[in-house]
């Protein structure tokens, strides 16, 4: 769909909504005509799940991103089901099904590769109870953040305990209607990111919802709505309840999804970074631009390579996020009489320890990030067999556009680099012209240039 054509959607149904009210339980049914989600565009994996469900005698509604996306005219990959039956209903009904969760749990429904979460309708834990049930599948920490969540419901609770308006909107296969409770068509006509409920109380439910508000806003364009916005930076600290296994994932979402640069301002912004970084937020603040500038320049890029559909890793932009602080404690271990290279071991070890605290890197990460930072060095020492060598590291590409981000952000004089791509491209003859040229001992300088990030090469 173009986006004429949704902005002429937009027009149609736009008067039928009004300001989202979240604690309404009546739903405002769009019907098929006055909306564009098509089931052309919904996957088969997606649609054999909701019929099964609903032949089993369930409700079984799409919903969430996959929704949100439809309506916004894109063509979403990941589609979520909701439904009334339990998770055991749902492993009764699929062999290729299996049960994961704890904090709430879910079933995964497997055709090949793709994979279809269902979710059970959750309810409100609110509700006045005297169950001995309820007790045991809801628990919260004494800063109020829900640790057990598999309290089950109707779909207008299961709306209400939903994080953002725009992605509690349900689709139904049985009257090709979408069902709305709390106003999200309402959000997405005015392009906002709003909190269901109380923002404060829904943040300290789990305060990760705090990233998911920045990491929307970012991707979608929109703009925070006010109560949504007005705690964000109070609450930030709450992010150091969090795991810090759960917080890597989380961080890949919000710096590896294409609008890294613009949620790292968010995140700056709401003061949501310090937690997750904090010995980097201590750096940006000493060394002001230079460090500032060496992360939005990586974000820049990766950026870049995401919108040009290449590879991206999470040991890159881990590494950058990470080496000003690394670069600190290097020189601070080379000052105590350490050598360079073993004075890097440590620094790295020390860095990745502390770091450990708030992001858990696993290995298969942090030894890349050992290796690209060490590179820094090695690329600088060109003289007799060693470029020959360099070339066939494992990780010699990662190193070598290290080394580019590092001459973009103005952190070291550039050259190095360029030499660097002339050697790679060069026949065995010229390469040994070129390392004649290598002065003995050479190193790349620093520089006190100070430029503002660049475009992606």
């Amino acid at each position: 769909m173009t986006s004429s054509s949704v902005t002429g959607l937009w027009k149609k149904i736009s008067n039928k909504f009004s300001k989202p009210n979240n604690t309404s339980s009546a739903a405002t049914i769009i019907q098929r005509d006055d909306h564009c989600v098509s089931r052309k565009h919904i996957s088969d994996a997606a649609l054999k799940v909701i019929r099964r469900l609903n032949d089993e005698g369930f409700d079984a509604y799409l919903v969430g991103g996959g929704v949100r996306d439809l309506l916004l005219g894109g063509h979403p990959k990941d589609f979520d089901i909701a439904t009334n039956a339990t998770p055991e209903q749902v492993r009764g009904a699929f062999r290729n099904s299996r049960i994961i969760g704890r904090r709430f749990r879910i079933v995964h429904v497997r055709f090949g590769k793709e994979v279809i979460e269902v979710t059970t309708f959750r309810g409100s834990h609110d509700a006045p109870s005297t169950s001995t049930q309820r007790n045991k599948n809801s628990a919260r920490t004494e800063s109020g953040m829900l640790t057990r969540d598999n309290v089950y419901g109707s779909i207008d609770e299961d709306a209400a305990r939903r994080d953002l308006s725009i992605n509690a909107l349900y689709y139904s296969s049985r009257d090709f209607c979408v069902h709305d409770y709390v106003g999200g068509m309402h959000d997405l006509e005015q392009k906002l990111i709003r909190i269901i409920g109380d923002p404060e109380t829904r943040y300290r439910e789990d305060p990760v919802r705090m990233l998911r508000v920045v990491r929307f806003a970012a991707k979608l364009n929109f703009d925070i709505e006010q109560h949504t916005e007005e705690p964000l930076k109070r609450l930030a600290p709450l992010l150091t309840d969090i795991s810090a296994a759960r917080m890597f994932d989380e961080v890949i979402k919000l710096l590896m999804s294409g609008q890294g640069l613009q949620t790292y301002a968010l995140m700056q912004r709401y003061d949501l970074f310090r937690p997750l970084f904090p010995a980097t937020h201590k750096m940006l603040n000493q060394t002001a631009s230079a460090a500032e500038e060496l992360i939005q320049q990586g974000l820049i890029n990766t950026d870049a390579r995401i919108a040009e559909g290449k590879p991206v890793t999470p040991a890159f932009i881990y590494a950058v996020l990470l080496w000003p602080v690394v670069k600190k404690t290097h020189k601070e271990i080379i000052d105590s009489g350490v050598p360079e290279i073993p004075a890097l071991h440590q620094a790295a070890e020390r860095v990745l320890h502390k770091q450990q605290q708030t992001v858990a890197i696993p290995k298969r990460f942090s030894l890349p990030m050992r290796d690209i930072w060490e590179l820094q060095s090695r690329l600088t020492r060109r003289s007799g067999k060693r470029a020959e060598l360099l070339l066939g590291h494992r990780y010699f590409r990662a190193g070598f556009d290290f080394l580019l981000l590092r001459e973009q952000a103005g952190e070291i004089e550039a050259g190095l680099g360029q030499w660097w791509l002339a050697f790679q491209e060069a026949h065995s003859d010229t390469r040994g012209a070129m390392l004649t040229q290598v002065p003995a001992g050479d190193k790349a300088r620093p520089t006190r240039r100070r430029r503002g990030p660049r475009k992606a090469r």
